[in-house]
């Protein structure tokens, strides 16, 4: 049986876990999403100890083709956020 952990669910835990009201739990949650985007936004890495590393990755411009006419494009250098999951998390998920 598979569950979906969102952001929801995620305050629901917290607030569980902690006895604290759902709304500092809201509060608590999206302090920690804020803290992690503005440090990646700033071209820092967040890494959380048994959990994993956020960087953000530069991926160089690039020329690909446009399958339906075949046709070369330019491919925009652009930046995207990666993830790599601690020994840990691996090992817990096994």
């Amino acid at each position: 049986m598979s569950q979906l952990l969102n952001k929801k669910s995620l305050v629901d835990a917290v607030a569980e876990k902690l006895d604290i009201t759902k709304k500092d739990a809201t509060v608590a949650v999206d302090t920690v999403f804020e803290t992690i985007t503005s440090t990646l936004v700033d071209g820092g890495k967040a890494d959380i100890s048994g959990f994993g590393k956020f960087e953000v990755k530069t991926r160089a411009a690039r020329t690909g083709i446009n399958p339906a006419t075949k046709e070369q494009i330019q491919i925009p250098a652009s930046k995207a956020v990666g993830f790599k999951a601690a020994k840990a998390l691996k090992e817990a998920v096994k």
